[in-house]
């Protein structure tokens, strides 16, 4: 599978719907083009803001800034993030857990909370899972939300095109109990 195959694939999954097939392909493309030949991909685009002290490949640069906020959620706290999250799925959907009930929870907790949360909605699907998603530049903490059904190819295709992505909870508990 090339490249932009592989980053369309794991861009219609994390996009759960929220994303047009064309800009799909077309952020797939461009981040395929990035990856491939970063200087020429920069020559070609002098707009692009981004230089050799970012952590993280141009490629997966475009991938990230090109996921609108529906998609791709960010904040410095748990509250935050989760506030964003609740906002993308408007006010049709509710939520038992409020955002001010994450904010003087320890991480650990304030994550679980969300994860259960999260589990509830779209039982169709199982669920969905927080999954870390690259290296957050601007923001504490950065993620997009899987299908508990998807979760375990979206985790291929991330190791697949060098992503960074892992299910947030289950992260944050395994860091913790390697800490005690």
């Amino acid at each position: 599978m090339s490249m932009q195959q592989s980053l369309e694939q794991l861009l219609g999954l994390i996009s759960s719907g929220c994303m047009r097939a064309e800009d799909i392909s077309r952020i797939a493309a461009e981040a395929a083009q990035a990856y491939a030949a970063p200087e020429a991909f920069l020559a070609a685009n002098p707009d692009i803001n981004y230089d050799d002290s970012f952590p993280i490949p141009l490629g997966e640069w475009v991938v990230v800034g090109s996921l609108p906020d529906t998609v791709l959620f960010q904040g410095d706290s748990y509250a935050e993030l989760f506030q964003h999250i609740r906002d993308s799925f408007g006010p049709e959907v509710s939520f038992v857990l409020q955002p001010k009930q994450l904010q003087k929870v320890e991480p650990l907790k304030a994550l679980n909370r969300i994860q259960v949360q999260l589990s509830a909605l779209y039982p169709e699907k199982q669920g969905y899972v927080l999954v870390d998603f690259s290296e957050p530049l601007d923001d504490e903490y950065q993620a997009v939300l899987v299908y508990t059904c998807d979760l375990a190819q979206v985790l291929a295709l991330a190791v697949e095109t060098g992503i960074y992505a892992a299910p947030a909870y289950a992260s944050l508990r395994a860091a913790s109990e390697a800490a005690d």
